[in-house]
């Protein structure tokens, strides 16, 4: 009976993770990239132009940032097995390369029709 209540209690101990703390944490990191995305939209793109061709990349960084937190912290898969982590993450990007060259295959045709 002891082996069992160690091992359902080692089993508790790799769910555990989450404290009230480190909710918080997450949060205020949240929070702050929120932050810098509006100072970008409502501040920086208005009052300079020359900004403007950079705040759509900064936005879509900011904005992975922001998804690895949910996905990591959240979703609870910073605490998951290191492959459940790589069974999610490599379909991800093979999708994101897939984005970026889709992206570039349509300015192709943009130009070509100029």
């Amino acid at each position: 009976m002891s082996t069992e209540t160690t091992e359902v209690h080692a089993e508790h101990d790799d769910h555990e993770g989450m404290t009230r703390k480190r909710i918080w944490n997450v949060f205020w990191i949240l929070l702050g990239i929120t932050c810098v995305e509006f100072f970008i939209a409502l501040y920086l793109v208005p009052n300079y132009p020359a900004f403007h061709p950079f705040a759509n990349p900064i936005y879509i960084v900011l904005t992975l940032f922001k998804a690895f937190f949910i996905v990591a912290y959240f979703m609870h898969l910073k605490f998951e097995r290191i492959s459940l982590i790589f069974a999610i993450i490599v379909p991800i990007l093979f999708i994101i390369g897939l984005i970026l060259v889709l992206t570039n295959e349509s300015h192709h045709w943009i130009d070509l029709r100029l």
